[in-house]
């Protein structure tokens, strides 16, 4: 997915229709991002999660009211692939656990080639999506997971979430819907299991993640409303037509490619929902439904690290930056 942004310190999201109702975005650009992240330890409440394959998670309270924050904390899980997130220069820290993670595992991979869908592949000895799930659910500001996959497909989360060597901390409240015809039902069936102010869409094909970028992402979109993480494009792009015609070459200065995660405020994503669907617009990414309301989005600078595994040549350089982050891990905890 590419986008188009004005110039500026800003780099505000142009939506197609309606620019004259864009307003001013108050949010700071990010400094630069380091690609490899630091190993992270902190705490979490020590709640048991008993998830099953249901529309809300169940949990046992080890003490009377309400789980989110009033149990005892315990040391969170290490990671190697965990890193210390910093907040943008200036930006308001984010209330813990006031955002919800939806991670979509229901696709299909087509292009992948393979036997199952991509988001399952190995990678390391671990499943794609178990590196995403493992970086928010160790992030204080995450409150729940919600993963939108097949049924089928759950025991791949429940390794990740219950077995010995598990990743993801027991008290992370861990939520399950079903994947739709297309992204955006996806999309639309995690939002209802969500509970936070803000949501956080992300691929699960997207393993290698940062808190780092997150983190910043978490705050742009808590800040302005939507914010999507997105790398600037390096070759050149040409506009063509029909017949294979070059129209104009592009300038690249203004052209992002889009990632995930894709921040937005709960009500706000719930409200364009009701757009999109009223107009049956089909839309490519979440972001894109704020734009059809002719809200402003902000990019957030992420990483190029943070690709999306889609065909098979993906995998030996999702392996290649994952090393790079595990040697940079084990240098920080000696």
């Amino acid at each position: 997915e590419i986008k188009v942004f004005s110039a500026g310190a800003n780099m505000q999201l142009l939506p197609c229709q309606q620019l004259g109702q864009l307003r001013p975005c108050t949010a700071r650009s990010p400094p630069a991002v380091q690609c490899i992240p630091r190993h992270l330890i902190s705490s979490q409440s020590s709640c048991q999660e008993r998830p099953g394959f249901v529309t809300a998670s169940t949990c046992r309270k080890q003490s009377k009211g309400s789980h989110q924050r009033t149990c005892k904390p315990t040391p969170r899980l290490a990671s190697s692939i965990v890193s210390r997130a910093t907040a943008n220069d200036g930006a308001e820290p984010l209330p813990k656990g006031s955002v919800s993670v939806v991670l979509l595992a229901g696709g299909v991979g087509k292009r992948m080639g393979a036997s199952i869908p991509k988001q399952y592949l190995p990678l390391h000895g671990r499943a794609l999506a178990t590196y995403s799930l493992q970086t928010f659910s160790n992030m204080p500001e995450v409150g729940e997971v919600v993963i939108v996959c097949d049924p089928s497909w759950k025991d791949i989360f429940d390794k990740a979430i219950f077995d010995v060597g598990a990743v993801v901390p027991k008290s992370m409240p861990i939520k399950w819907a079903l994947p739709g015809a297309e992204r955006q039902d996806s999309v639309y069936n995690g939002l209802q299991e969500v509970t936070g102010e803000l949501v956080a869409i992300h691929d699960s094909a997207r393993p290698l993640i940062t808190p780092k970028d997150a983190l910043r992402c978490f705050q742009d979109g808590w800040q302005c409303g939507a914010a999507v993480l997105g790398v600037m494009v390096k070759p050149t792009i040409k506009e063509v037509d029909s017949n294979g015609m070059v129209i104009k070459t592009l300038e690249r200065s203004k052209l992002w490619e889009v990632q995930t995660p894709q921040v937005i405020r709960t009500a706000l994503l719930k409200e364009g929902f009701e757009a999109v669907r009223s107009k049956n617009l089909a839309v490519t990414d979440d972001v894109s439904i704020v734009e059809a309301l002719g809200k402003p989005v902000k990019i957030t600078e992420g990483s190029y690290t943070n690709i999306k595994i889609t065909t098979p040549d993906d995998l030996p350089m999702a392996a290649a930056f994952l090393e790079e982050q595990q040697k940079e891990a084990a240098q920080t905890r000696s």
